[in-house]
């Protein structure tokens, strides 16, 4: 009898930010439906269908991992955080190598708006370890992103800053497949004071 295969798309959330423009509240803590956020999005990647999710973390990881019930996720805790998004792409990414894991699901902890039905229409967009996908709003790109494996190394190399992947996607626009959620979810971002209003 052969192994049981690991799934070939891990999730990757992205839940290290400080919060800076919210006073230094890390984005994870805050609550959402009676639960920090940093769960709720891990149980949004479960629900959407992955399997295996990996959670950075990096400000105030400690009273993170306290606070929130993140089971069997694995946290990878990023000590540049505060150097922006791309770091925490960069530590996630490595984190996966060696686990067998062909692509990565990338979401951020900040968009309690995107729910299990878009990240299971990208999810369902992956092909091999050459996929690059990425959910689309009225036809303009937004997260979640899967990147397959073949491109880590190139998105690690000019993953810097806030820009994440931004310069990576942008030099192979023609190769990702955009998959519309316009009509199932809404990419705002948990960013300053007012946008804690979408919060429940």
């Amino acid at each position: 009898m052969t192994e049981k295969q690991a799934p070939p798309v891990a999730g990757l959330l992205l839940a290290a930010g400080g919060g800076r423009r919210l006073g230094g509240r890390p984005k994870a803590l805050l609550r959402h439906r009676g639960r920090p956020l940093v769960e709720y999005a891990v149980g949004v990647l479960r629900a959407a269908g992955c399997a295996r999710v990996h959670v950075v973390l990096g400000a105030q990881a400690a009273a993170v991992r306290e606070q929130a019930e993140l089971g069997d996720c694995v946290l990878v805790e990023n000590p540049d955080w505060a150097e922006g998004m791309g770091s925490s792409l960069r530590a996630g990414l490595k984190s996966l190598t060696g686990t067998g894991a062909r692509a990565a699901l990338v979401s951020l902890v900040d968009q309690p708006g995107i729910g299990p039905e878009a990240v299971a229409r990208v999810l369902a967009a992956y092909e091999d370890e050459r996929s690059l996908v990425s959910a689309a709003y009225d036809g303009v790109r937004g997260h979640p992103v899967l990147f397959g494996a073949a491109h880590w190394a190139g998105i690690a190399a000019t993953a810097t800053g806030d820009r994440g992947a931004r310069a990576y996607l942008k030099e192979r626009e023609a190769a990702i497949g955009l998959v519309e959620c316009g009509d199932v979810a809404r990419p705002y971002d948990i960013d300053t004071e007012a946008d804690l209003s979408h919060l429940e």
